[in-house]
């Protein structure tokens, strides 16, 4: 007999009381920036919901993706797994191998027509049939068409799967591409980063459990929640930058005192993540604190887009050196940078770079 017990029955079992549970969907809430009456309607949601299906395809990747989910925190991966969803095929965490693996995706797939989730990490490639990637004999390509046949969403982690990351960069020998590339039709979820934060992914996969729906999406389809903003927007350093106070190595007296790395080649600028707010390892640090520049690697073509420590070839609102006045004009870049920020971030993408680059 299928097991149809809801989450709120199932949390009720292992003694999880509802304040906890509020308390969770508070936080899920507030990461998502919904409004506070939110996390009630999220608890309602979650409560009645059965434990969702999770079929978790791992194709072109270095397993980065799910290195990064395993470091969530709230909830841990043990409790999204045990209590949240069912994780019914996931090469790397599975007990099973082989036939039986691939089995469980099949009766994963048959049990929950029309309401499984996939989960994508990794692109896909194409060239010549797709033989350049398979499983147990199986095309990436043939695999994915299956499995999202009947799914009720798709959701693509990290830059590989979002927008074919690096096995899409050139000379691209395998012609690998993204996941919105080969499923239409069905909704999509690009939650990029290289590897992505895992409360995007958990939060994300929350709100849907909730809510029924996709999560408000960007032009890139990934959730505004996490990629609403330019980690320039939200960096402790940005002070600095709108000062003019920019460290100009890696290891000078601007470095030391924690200046703008905008001239080290810092791509916050034009970077939508949420590195700054959320961090990593639980919210212990993120590059920049660390002391190195953004990459970049939650945009498209990031690994393509320019010497990772060449600075932004046009200035947000300052000139890249020290400026004479800088803490007078400080208020118009604050109010500039962001709008400047989209308007330049395709074209810096996208520009053709030197092999010096």
């Amino acid at each position: 007999m299928k097991n149809v017990q809801s989450l709120g029955a199932l949390m009720e079992e292992r003694g999880v009381s509802r304040r906890a549970f509020l308390k969770y969907a508070s936080y899920v809430a507030s990461l998502m920036a919904l409004p506070p009456a939110a996390a009630a309607a999220m608890a309602e949601g979650l409560a009645k919901a059965r434990r969702q299906s999770v079929i978790w395809l791992s194709f072109q990747e270095c397993t980065g993706c799910t290195e990064s989910i395993t470091r969530a925190h709230s909830p841990t991966l043990e409790n999204l797994i045990f209590d949240f969803i069912s994780l019914d095929y996931q090469e790397v965490l599975m007990a099973a191998c082989g036939e039986a693996a691939d089995a469980a995706r099949h009766a994963a797939m048959a049990d929950n027509k029309g309401k499984y989730i996939v989960v994508v990490e990794g692109s896909v490639p194409t060239k010549d049939g797709g033989i350049y990637s398979a499983i147990g004999g199986v095309s990436n390509l043939q695999m994915l068409q299956e499995t999202v046949e009947n799914a009720f969403a798709v959701v693509a982690v990290g830059s590989c799967a979002s927008f074919g990351g690096i096995p899409k960069a050139n000379p691209n020998p395998t012609g690998a591409v993204a996941i919105s590339d080969l499923i239409g039709g069905k909704p999509l979820i690009n939650i990029s980063g290289c590897p992505p934060i895992p409360e995007a992914i958990v939060g994300s996969l929350s709100y849907i459990l909730s809510f029924g729906k996709l999560p408000e999406l960007d032009h890139l389809g990934r959730p505004k929640a996490f990629f609403g903003e330019t980690i320039h927007d939200r960096c402790y350093r940005r002070p600095f930058y709108e000062r003019g106070l920019f460290a100009d190595s890696f290891d000078d007296d601007g470095a030391r005192q924690g200046w703008c790395l905008y001239k080290v080649g810092c791509k916050g600028p034009v970077t939508y993540n949420a590195c700054a707010t959320l961090k990593w390892n639980g919210g212990v640090s993120f590059p920049i604190q660390s002391g190195h520049g953004c990459l970049g690697c939650s945009e498209p073509n990031f690994w393509d887009g320019g010497g990772f420590y060449r600075p932004l070839p046009t200035p947000l609102g300052a000139t890249g050196t020290v400026l004479a006045g800088a803490a007078v004009a400080g208020a118009a870049l604050g109010l500039g940078a962001s709008h400047l920020a989209r308007k330049h971030q395709k074209n810096y993408l996208a520009a053709p770079k030197s092999e010096e680059d």
